[in-house]
């Protein structure tokens, strides 16, 4: 699997072959990689925006920048912000952790004038094109992505809408505008290999709420699509497209038929418990048309969700690209822009509270200014080693390797009514850690991680880890209902055999140390008693 998503295989342009991205020489590739949210088009959380803030998206966070800090002012900070919040450093980053690719989400208003007709704005093509330089020379596939398109395109502020109406598809001045967006990024990009594709649409149409219900505009998604990929084939015959359903990019309905030989199935999964099933109407989809498969979004969870979605889905077949490469004050993304001094005076102005002074609302911009810079951000390395599953990162119990089937992670007995809805037809028993309640931490926590793994003797349970270095310490989370006696092996050869008395906690316990691997499968299999394993972690804990 490695070799597939080796930057050894970043070399000419990406097609879609079959089920499989393949690359200019025909070998296929697995993208793995991080999108750039936040640097072309802004989203008020990363900014620790809040709920309920005036402070959410692209348009809104720029009037309240002009009023706390002043006209000339904001000018500045905006052409220093877009200099400053991605830089080379950051792709060359990306590229020494082994990703292969990135997406850039693109503001329809950091390319085009808000006005009568078509004007283009060469500042912003000239940000994109120093990016994908910088792609160019490290290696780094990059996949143009229109997250905010003109009108909005899924009614919410991540297209920076107006007013929360996707008008991409109601006014006919947005329509044009956006058709002719992607002629002209097809116009200047249709020799440049380093683009990967072309992402036309980022998660249209909203799922229905109260407020407001869009899927009668479905048809007009439908036809926007088949009207856009004709124009571009007129200008570009070689790149590949990115088609995304709608609700959110998480609904496959819109792939009733293929609408480009060269096209991905681009999907997001968020806050879902992490299991084959969470993917398979996906997979589904690639086979009913005969297209690749695309993670094209993803990620704001804890680490170990991240250890159990992304190897997963590259076992399956398809890449994935995780949301998003940094924001403030985080644990959860790789890199975590330090909040600036007095940022809640600006925050809670949003929120109805006094207004900082303009040299205040000066000096705690232009402290994030110097904080958005990469040297300057904190690294997060478990996320990485999640990501990846390199030693550093922590495998919850449950989420053992399922591809390709029994023989790899089985138990061999019936299923039993009380096993928990999750991983049913693996045929292992998983069911809650304790009694308590689940309660959800955050607005993408789906509460799997409260759950374990049970075996009894003859049964086992298989980890992949890859970039092992010698004398890796594997631990067990592990709680034994009796006396059990556990065998660890690597790669079908045993390491070590440990012995773990009847208690009622779970204890952490240093079982082996590990041969250095490129690609190993690490199986704990059960001899005798019974044990209740939490969790595996490779190598020290990252931190």
């Amino acid at each position: 699997m490695l070799e597939k998503m080796s930057r050894d295989r970043v070399k000419g342009f990406l097609r879609a072959e079959g089920r499989k991205i393949v690359n200019g020489e025909g070998e296929e590739i697995l993208l793995s990689g991080w999108g750039l949210g936040n640097w072309l088009l802004c989203e008020g959380y990363m900014w620790l925006s809040g709920s309920g803030s005036r402070f959410e998206r692209p348009r809104r966070i720029e009037q309240v920048v002009r009023e706390v800090a002043g006209s000339q002012y904001a000018a500045r900070f905006w052409k220093q912000f877009r200099e400053n919040y991605i830089t080379e450093a950051d792709i060359a980053r990306m590229a020494e952790q082994g990703y292969n690719s990135l997406r850039i989400p693109m503001n329809w208003r950091v390319l085009m004038e808000d006005e009568p007709g078509i004007a283009f704005k060469e500042d912003g093509f000239a940000l994109i094109d120093r990016c994908l330089d910088w792609c160019e020379k490290h290696r780094v596939y990059a996949i143009l992505d229109l997250h905010g398109a003109p009108g909005g395109q899924t009614g919410a502020n991540i297209d920076d809408c107006v007013d929360d109406v996707p008008r991409l598809f109601l006014d006919e001045d947005s329509w044009h505008k956006g058709i002719e967006l992607w002629k002209e990024l097809a116009r200047r990009y249709k020799d440049r290999w380093i683009v990967g594709g072309y992402d036309l649409l980022n998660e249209p149409l909203h799922t229905p709420n109260p407020e407001s219900n869009v899927d009668y505009l479905l048809p007009k998604l439908v036809e926007f699509y088949e009207e856009v990929i004709a124009e571009i084939r007129r200008i570009d015959t070689r790149h590949m497209f990115s088609i995304e359903g709608y609700h959110w990019a998480s609904d496959p309905s819109v792939f009733f038929k293929k609408y480009d030989d060269n096209m991905v199935i681009h999907f997001h999964r968020y806050g879902c418990v992490p299991s084959q099933e969470s993917y398979q109407e996906f997979l589904d989809a690639g086979e009913r048309i005969d297209a690749p498969l695309w993670l094209g979004e993803t990620g704001e969870n804890c680490p170990e969700w991240y250890a159990a979605m992304y190897p997963m889905a590259a076992s399956l077949g398809f890449g994935y690209n995780v949301w998003p490469w940094k924001k403030m004050a985080c644990t959860n993304s790789p890199y975590s822009v330090k909040k600036p001094k007095d940022w809640d005076l600006l925050i809670g102005y949003t929120h109805g509270g006094p207004r900082p002074s303009y040299q205040q609302a000066q000096a705690m911009l232009d402290e994030y200014l110097e904080n958005m810079k990469l040297e300057n951000c904190d690294y997060n390395p478990r996320v990485d080693a999640s990501v990846l599953r390199l030693p550093g990162c922590r495998v919850r119990g449950t989420d053992f390797d399922t591809v390709p089937g029994k023989g790899v992670s089985y138990s061999g007995l019936r299923r039993e009514s009380n096993i928990y809805h999750y991983k049913v037809d693996s045929g292992m028993r998983i069911r809650p850690a304790t009694d308590a309640p689940v309660v959800r931490r955050h607005a993408f926590d789906s509460g799997w991680d409260g759950l374990t793994l049970e075996m009894q003797a003859g049964e086992f349970a298989a980890y992949a880890i890859y970039r092992v270095y010698e004398g890796c310490p594997l631990t067990l989370e592990v709680r034994a209902l009796e006396d059990a006696v556990a065998t660890i092996l690597q790669d079908g050869k045993p390491l070590a055999q440990v012995h773990i008395p009847a208690g009622d906690a779970i204890e952490p316990l240093r079982a082996a140390a590990l041969q250095q691997a490129q690609e190993s499968r690490v199986t704990v299999r059960v001899d005798q008693g019974v044990i209740q394993l939490d969790a595996v972690a490779f190598g020290e804990p990252a931190r």
